[in-house]
């Protein structure tokens, strides 16, 4: 009979998994403290762990660390109260077989269990090792839906692992922040962590970006420089939006990755650049791989692991989670708070600019309330009316024939350009709107390059700046 230990301060939390676990077959004896676990285990040595994270005397990832001292094939069941990254990261790292956050349903932890019991034979893990201390980027990955927890295991499982990970979601959902985790919980956490944003990258000067140049490669480079792949040797390279990097690019890319060299543009001699890659993008690359726009090669050498970041709209009560936690910084103090028909309003809007459209909407709040309590008045408006979603193909193709309807009689040559010309600024605006005036961000999310925004723009005298 499977013997299974529980560790908690908490009695009822002990009666009811023995109660459910003996149920299911188990046999089953607890401890209220670390010190009380540790004598358990010598008078009838468990073959499962499950220890709550805050113990009288030790905290449980001490307690942890010890049974696997003891046995690393020893599944250990972390709980804890507080379903953050850092947990989640240090559970792992110290070989927990999984955690679970409360309060959780006593069926989830039978079944977590039972898939401990399952694993028990084949279990191996590598001694403990301490997690790395947590960072004020690692925190901003804020979240306790069922979604969120799941990414969190993802990236406690693979950061240490130095393979290429591959970062997907909608514009917004906090891909960076992922990529920055996944670097600051790794082996490579001391190097450099190089973002490279590809749409904001000059088309035809994104290789020497990349891989460098040397002196006089071409007109401007008076001496050589070393490329964003080189500069992230013994770190981590982010190319953000890897979907936008042109065939023949992909091709010198995918080379990069397997060689661990890159050769600059106007040298033939290849430098070393052994960086960790983390890709992201917001578009479908399986389906450019069926159209021919993506490699099929390289897709497979980036999601050597898969992270998928839901959209805000699918993570319940994390938009006030993170609305809370966004006007804790902005705020710089705890004396503002929302007014429950703000809290109301925050969770009826779609937030299709995600994380990012919720951080600019609480910044702005927090500037314009003089008052202690955040009404909706000081929200600004969403992006699109709050419980709507994109108008019906239907509905647009009535917008566009009537806009047909009011040029007919005319007979002007250039109708596209005319309907592009109304179009693009409507376009244009929703994109700054979006991305709180980040022009970098606001190509992304248009799929044009930050020089071609600047230019339309500067065309549609939508650039008071000049820039």
């Amino acid at each position: 009979m499977t013997h299974v230990l529980i560790i908690d301060d908490e009695p009822t939390i002990c009666w009811a998994l023995s109660e459910a676990l003996a149920d299911e077959g188990f046999s089953v004896s607890v401890a209220g403290s670390a010190e009380e676990a540790l004598r358990s285990a010598e008078q009838q040595r468990p073959d499962i762990v499950m220890t709550d994270v805050r113990l009288p005397g030790a905290d449980g990832l001490s307690v942890l660390r010890h049974f696997q001292n003891l046995d690393a094939a020893l599944p250990v069941i972390v709980m804890t109260a507080f379903g953050s990254l850092e947990i989640a990261v240090e559970a792992v790292a110290a070989g927990a077989f999984d955690y679970l956050v409360k309060p959780f349903d006593l069926q989830d932890a039978v079944t977590l269990v039972q898939q401990a019991q399952t694993a028990l034979s084949q279990r191996k893990t590598d001694p403990a090792e301490n997690a790395s201390a947590p960072t004020d980027e690692a925190s901003l990955l804020v979240g306790d839906s069922p979604n969120m927890q799941a990414v969190f295991r993802k990236i406690a499982m693979v950061a240490s692992q130095d393979v290429p990970v591959l970062v997907t979601g909608e514009s917004g959902t906090g891909k960076e922040l992922v990529a920055q985790a996944l670097h600051l919980f790794s082996g490579r956490k001391q190097g450099a962590f190089v973002p490279v944003c590809v749409p904001a990258m000059n088309e035809g000067l994104i290789e020497s970006e990349l891989f460098g140049h040397a002196g006089g490669a071409f007109t401007g480079a008076t001496q050589a420089r070393r490329g964003l792949l080189q500069q992230a040797s013994g770190g981590t390279a982010f190319l953000d939006e890897i979907g936008d990097v042109a065939l023949a690019m992909q091709v010198k890319l995918l080379r990069v990755l397997e060689e661990k060299k890159v050769t600059p543009v106007g040298s033939n001699q290849a430098v070393a650049a052994d960086f960790r890659l983390v890709a992201a993008t917001n578009r479908n690359l399986e389906d450019m791989v069926r159209q021919k726009t993506f490699r099929e090669d390289l897709y497979y050498r980036l999601s050597t692991f898969r992270i998928d970041l839901p959209p805000l709209r699918e993570r319940g009560d994390d938009v006030i989670l993170l609305a809370k936690h966004f006007l804790n910084r902005f705020s710089n103090a705890a004396r503002y708070q929302f007014a429950p028909e703000t809290l109301d309003e925050l969770r009826s809007r779609k937030w299709h600019g995600n994380v990012r459209e919720l951080r600019n909407a609480v910044e702005h709040a927090a500037i314009l309330s003089r008052s202690g309590t955040i009404l909706p008045s000081a929200l600004p408006s969403p992006v699109l009316p709050s419980g709507s979603t994109a108008a019906p193909t239907h509905d647009l193709t009535g917008v566009v024939n009537k806009w047909l309807q009011s040029r007919e009689g005319k007979n002007e040559p250039g109708l596209l350009n005319q309907f592009m010309e109304t179009i693009e600024p409507i376009l244009f605006q929703h994109a700054l709107e979006v991305s709180g005036g980040n022009r970098s961000e606001a190509a992304q999310l248009l799929g044009i390059h930050r020089q071609t925004l600047r230019e339309k723009l500067r065309r549609y005298d939508m650039d008071p700046s000049g820039d």
